[in-house]
């Protein structure tokens, strides 16, 4: 079993998991439903329970959620077969495991890749490359793209082992997240991955040589509890952001763009959304409706986002790692006023908008004010409409015009986007709330869920502007 680096996936993560159809198979497949997921500091598993943030179950945070779905517990050695079973149903799609990129050039047609694989080199060619190569990857390094941050925070430490019976061994019951604090401070979480019999503990910052996993266990059972070690590993907790998103034909994505620390859970959730940004202007290119600004749009609405998510994370680290020892909680009550600070609200992670985006037009001020979450460059709102049915499920890989008022007129804009060539679906959703969402009389909303417009009418002239912007012309 490979160790879980991952074990949540965002509630933007999730809408984009219910795009593919595969929302329903990571919601059911570890976590029950009505099990709560409070994060409880303790002395140890087994000693004195120091604070508690009280969470709900899924079940309780889907009656209020601002999207049809909600960040759930799926670590990833269940999340990543889920998502190569999707891609391989795809006709246009072929994956290749134990390979590598050894090296590649780029020339006038595209790029000439080489592929390493058993010991096997072979050529590759494709018109673009996306570089997903991890943080050690060698496509950012020999594009000598430099990496800006504050760099190594920490070595980290991860044990993962097998117990079945640890829940009954101490009174705290179920949680997401059991965190540590002795005479170190706040020195390691410990994690249920499948809500039985498998678990991770994380020891934030061990300087020095890694010591037997015996014996961070034991420190953070407070008991000798027999268990079967897994895995034991180290690594290197980051804070870094590539200089540019890539060079030419060639792009960054992932962790090759970004690391930071997993504290709260962006990691997977931006190199998702990564892909899912660079996926449809990727789409565009090849099939001839983008434009040459739509691929560098790219970097122009990724970088912000990932120096913004970065900082979020350290920030919660450097919160979490300030935690006085326990020999000084009786004297320093502070911390536990604010637990929310030692990770990042889904709704931060959720709503969050392309400000300097070259590819969205932005409107008026009192339409940014009157409707903050629907303007230009944010993720387009969800509203329920029809038992079962979120307005979210309407966008796919291509453009959709909401006619959001009755008797909006679209036909300017969708003529404007059929000349283009761009794909594109009209639904009118003036009977629905996204009327007052929006703001609007009509929204065109991107292949990736972001707004890229909205507006009153749209003659044939505006229209035509429009739609060029939207595509990158």
């Amino acid at each position: 079993i490979h160790v879980p680096k991952t074990t949540m996936v965002s509630a933007r993560n999730m809408e984009f998991c219910r795009r593919w159809g595969i929302a329903p198979q990571v919601r059911n497949k570890v976590w029950d439903e009505d099990r709560r997921l409070d994060f409880v500091y303790a002395e140890s598993l087994t000693g004195a329970e120091i604070a508690r943030w009280p969470t709900p179950c899924y079940r309780e945070q889907r009656i209020t959620a601002p999207s049809p779905e909600v960040a759930t517990h799926c670590p990833q050695l269940y999340f990543d077969p889920m998502l190569k079973e999707r891609v391989a149903r795809e006709s246009k799609a072929s994956l290749l495991y134990q390979a590598q990129v050894v090296d590649f050039a780029e020339d006038e047609d595209g790029v000439r890749a080489t592929i390493e694989r058993d010991h096997e080199r072979f050529e590759m060619r494709c018109r673009i490359l996306a570089a997903c190569d991890g943080a050690a990857g060698l496509v950012r390094e020999k594009l000598n793209i430099a990496l800006d941050g504050r760099g190594d925070l920490a070595q980290s430490v991860n044990v993962f082992f097998e117990c079945r019976d640890l829940v009954s061994r101490h009174a705290k019951g179920w949680a997401r997240i059991y965190r540590m604090i002795d005479d170190g401070g706040c020195w390691s979480e410990l994690i249920p991955i499948d809500g039985d019999r498998l678990w991770r503990l994380t020891v934030f910052d061990e300087p020095d040589a890694p010591r037997p996993a015996e014996d961070y266990l034991r420190r953070a059972f407070g008991a000798d509890i027999p268990v079967r070690v897994i895995d034991a590993s180290t690594w290197r907790r980051r804070d870094y952001v590539a200089r540019t998103y890539g060079a030419g034909r060639v792009f960054l994505a992932g962790d090759s763009a970004h690391q930071c620390s997993p504290t709260s859970g962006l990691g997977m959730a931006t190199g998702l959304e990564d892909a899912v940004n660079l996926g449809w202007k990727i789409a565009a290119a090849l099939q001839g409706w983008g434009g040459h600004v739509l691929l560098a749009s790219y970097e122009q609405e990724r970088k912000p986002l990932a120096l913004r998510n970065v900082s979020l994370s350290t920030r919660a680290f450097d919160a979490l790692r300030a935690i006085p020892p326990r020999t000084a909680h009786a004297e320093t009550q502070n911390w536990r006023d604010d637990l929310a600070k030692f990770s990042t609200p889904e709704f931060v992670k959720l709503h969050y908008v392309y400000e300097t985006s070259g590819i969205c037009l932005p409107d008026d001020e009192n339409a940014a004010q009157a409707a903050p979450l629907a303007r230009p460059g944010a993720r387009a709102p969800h509203a329920w409409i029809s038992p079962g049915r979120s307005s979210l499920d309407l966008f796919g890989p291509h453009f959709t015009i909401l006619k959001l008022s009755p008797g909006a007129d679209a036909s300017p804009l969708e003529t404007a986007m059929e000349r283009l060539g761009a794909p594109l679906k009209t639904h009118d959703a003036s009977s629905t709330t996204l009327s007052r969402d929006y703001g609007c009389a009509l929204a065109l909303v991107r292949p990736d869920g972001h707004i890229a417009w909205r507006g009153a009418q749209a003659g044939e002239a505006e229209a035509a502007k429009i739609a060029a912007r939207a595509c990158g012309f």
